[in-house]
């Protein structure tokens, strides 16, 4: 046997016990089993209703998915970071951002493109508002996010007097509702934004200070991480994904809608701590947060399916809710 050989076999021996090992460590990680429950809660449905696995329901699965999916990536770079960091403006601003880029591009007259980055613009400005209010006011988001909540729904239906903005061009339309081979849109640019946050968020040096600043922020601060920069940059990014969630949802309903993204605040919230993401900050995971958000679409689309009333739909939300927060706690008590 040759020298070449034993390198070559030493090598592949190396990956091998490397592949080995990290699908040992994820088998026994949180994300595996949330994976595990959503494959588990996708069976349940589809024999409880079969037709949960037609194209057309599944699709459906997957536009609902991507925006829940975004909300709670952004979400997640909020909670992050703690110091008791939310952001409960997120359902309204997905319905203000909805109704702003329809009555651009309809009433106004303003091309497409810069409708869109018109919009991104007021709703990236508005994370920037709830960043600065957090580090250089000392205001606690719960508080600043809380009065967008509310300040964002109202404006959306004085815009439009609780009317839709209706004939969007068809080009638009595309975001909401075009699919590219066999699959939607909405899904594909879930797909994108949660590449990059992946790619951010754990092989940056950027991810590792979000989580840094989480865990204990005068640490932070005394090696030097720019924490009022960071904090800042993930309430803009939050927002900014908001204000997409809100393009997305006009394009797939056709029209800028003042009454839609309620409790999305919500749903972010719940598929972010049901990934495994911390309310008091330093842990997260962006796969568990999109498994999270999966799980919520799969429980809502199941509810449709068995012909459950939408009233459950909150509580079957506010039981998840609360059961992931239990869980997280005792997990982390125990870990202690």
């Amino acid at each position: 046997m040759g020298k070449n050989t034993i390198i070559v076999e030493e090598n592949v021996g190396a990956k091998s016990r490397k592949t080995t090992v990290g699908i040992t460590k994820f088998v026994g990680s949180g994300d595996f089993g949330i994976l595990t429950a959503l494959i588990a809660l996708i069976v349940f449905t589809g024999l409880m209703n079969p037709r949960f696995f037609s194209i057309y329901n599944l699709q459906t699965v997957g536009q609902q998915w991507a925006v829940f999916g975004i909300l709670a990536v952004g979400e997640t770079f909020v909670i992050v970071i703690g110091g008791g960091a939310i952001d409960l403006s997120l359902g309204s601003i997905t319905a203000l951002s909805g109704v702003l880029v329809a009555l651009f591009m309809v009433n106004y007259h303003i091309p497409m493109i810069l409708s869109i980055i018109l919009v991104l613009l007021i709703t990236s400005g508005i994370g920037l508002w709830h960043g600065l209010a957090m580090t250089k006011l000392d205001i606690p988001p719960f508080v600043t996010t809380l009065g967008t909540l509310a300040i964002a729904r109202g404006a959306a239906s004085v815009i439009t007097h609780g009317w839709p903005i209706i004939n969007l061009p068809n080009s638009f339309l595309f975001l909401g509702q075009g699919m590219i081979l066999g699959m939607p849109v909405p899904v594909i640019l879930l797909l994108t934004i949660a590449a990059v946050a992946v790619f951010f968020f754990y092989y940056t040096k950027y991810g590792s200070y979000f989580r840094a600043i989480g865990e204990n922020v005068k640490a932070a601060e005394k090696v030097g991480i720019a924490v009022v920069k960071l904090r800042t940059i993930t309430f803009v990014l939050s927002d900014f994904l908001g204000g997409l969630v809100g393009i997305i949802v006009a394009a797939r309903l056709s029209q800028g809608q003042p009454a839609v993204g309620t409790m999305y605040e919500l749903y972010a919230i719940a598929a972010s701590v049901i990934g495994g993401t911390a309310l008091t900050g330093g842990v997260a995971s962006i796969f568990g947060a999109l498994m999270g958000a999966a799980i919520i679409t799969v429980i809502w689309n199941a509810l449709v399916l068995l012909g459950i009333s939408a009233f459950w739909q909150d509580i079957a939300l506010g039981t998840v809710i609360v059961v992931a927060v239990t869980f997280d706690v005792l997990r982390r008590r125990k870990n202690a």
